[in-house]
């Protein structure tokens, strides 16, 4: 199996049992087997806390980060290099800026990304989709 990388659309479908959370449960049980985590950048594990935060409060975000501990998922902290790929996807595309770096990292360590967001559709060129709830 080739890793893949979560988009904070992905991990809040997992946590909140949205469309396309079975496809990411069944990418936690491949990782755990495999021993080989799921990658999610630091801004986008941020994203998904700042999420909790503002629609449940402190005691959900502590909640969120409590589940995401445990779960195979590698955090990666964001570095230059990374930051600059995700600023050149940022002028050439459409999307958050948050959603470039989920980008970056996909083109950077050659593996798909898992999203539902829209936004990824300006990007399927540069870098491969696993779509959450729609074109599979």
């Amino acid at each position: 199996m080739s890793r893949h990388v979560l988009d904070a659309h992905a991990l809040v479908a997992f946590l909140e049992r949205e469309p396309g959370y079975e496809v990411v449960a069944a990418l936690f049980a491949k990782a755990v087997e495999e021993d080989a985590p799921l990658l999610m950048t630091s801004v986008n594990m941020g994203e998904v806390l700042y999420m909790a935060l503002r629609e449940g409060g402190p005691d959900r975000m502590a909640q969120v980060e409590q589940i995401t501990a445990d779960l195979p998922v590698e955090v990666v902290p964001v570095d230059m290099p990374l930051a600059r790929m995700a600023a050149e996807f940022k002028a050439a595309h459409r999307m958050s800026y948050a959603d470039c770096f989920s980008a970056a990292l996909a083109a950077r360590s050659a593996c798909p990304v898992v999203t539902g967001d829209p936004e990824f559709a300006s990007v399927e060129k540069k870098v491969k989709v696993v779509w959450l709830g729609r074109k599979q």
